[in-house]
């Protein structure tokens, strides 16, 4: 598998980003959302699924209702106590309304963005620059998974083994690693709980990079119509945990059934080096996705 492209040397980061930017939470996350707090992520494509995964996580540990909206469909009317905002360019239109709109209101708010100096950066009352894992790449890898591990530290989430995996994943022969993957018809990643949000990423990462046909679904859901494309040749992949049945049901399709027992996130960059080389192998540059650019401003 080429390392030529700034998205194959980005993902092969992620690890050693991950545990520098953990080792600065004191002094990171005093504007992060508290225990208790009614709590709303926004963000637009990746930086949304990273708020979905967030979200859902803080729930399940008990630590307050947190929603997670797209820029363009939020709704914050309902009151919340702390708003987290994630873009990597800080430029995005939507996601810039939306802090103005925060401000407008005096909402307790903090942006996390790649880039200082920036519109929403410059525009929040309160801003986490992660500019040591910014990227070239269009198709954003690190940034949004070390945005997340900041979160999930502040949650109280231990990272070293998931760190451990990561490193794991990056150290395998890829193709040996990803097998049947590598020439799939499909791909459906499925999540459950703060898993979803991975899922999601997960398909949009292969989208992007290669222009391949990925879906995703929570995995209960899958059984009720999207197992329906489930073939010899196709493949489900499931990120976390797998429901009681779910394994064979897919398999008695005549599809893959892909899953290990790794944190969602590590899992998350095998996938990521699942783009690389389907990418290669299609003939196309992974770091400049048709008709993406790396900021999405409305004219």
């Amino acid at each position: 598998m080429s390392q030529t492209s700034h998205l194959a040397r980005e993902i092969a980061t992620q690890p050693d980003d991950w545990t520098r930017t953990i080792a600065r939470l004191d002094e990171l996350g005093g504007a992060l959302p508290r225990p208790g707090e009614r709590v709303a992520t926004i963000g637009c494509g990746t930086s949304w699924f990273m708020g979905q995964a967030y979200a859902a996580r803080r729930e399940s540990l008990g630590q307050g209702v947190t929603d997670a909206f797209a820029a363009s469909e939020h709704r914050l009317e309902r009151h919340y106590d702390r708003v987290v905002v994630v873009s990597r360019s800080g430029t995005t239109t939507e996601v810039l309304a939306v802090v103005e709109q925060l401000r407008a209101a005096d909402v307790p708010h903090v942006s996390i963005v790649a880039t200082p100096g920036t519109p929403v950066a410059k525009a929040s009352s309160a801003t986490i620059v992660l500019d040591d894992v910014d990227e070239q790449s269009v198709v954003q890898t690190r940034f949004a998974t070390t945005t997340l591990a900041l979160l999930r530290a502040s949650l109280g989430d231990d990272l070293a083994p998931v760190v451990e995996q990561a490193r794991a994943v990056l150290a395998e022969d890829a193709n040996s690693a990803l097998g049947p993957l590598l020439t799939a018809e499909q791909v459906t990643f499925l999540g459950h709980d703060w898993s979803n949000g991975i899922a999601n990423e997960a398909a949009l990462k292969l989208r992007e990079s290669s222009q391949f046909w990925a879906e995703s679904y929570p995995a209960m859901e899958y059984r009720h119509g999207p197992i329906s494309i489930a073939a010899p040749g196709r493949a489900v992949w499931a990120l976390g945990e797998v429901p009681a049945g779910l394994a064979e049901d897919v398999r008695s399709t005549g599809a893959q059934f892909e899953h290990r027992d790794l944190d969602p996130m590590a899992d998350l960059v095998r996938l990521h080096r699942l783009c690389l080389a389907r990418a290669e192998a299609a003939g196309l540059d992974p770091d400049a996705p048709r008709n993406l650019t790396r900021s999405i401003v409305l004219n």
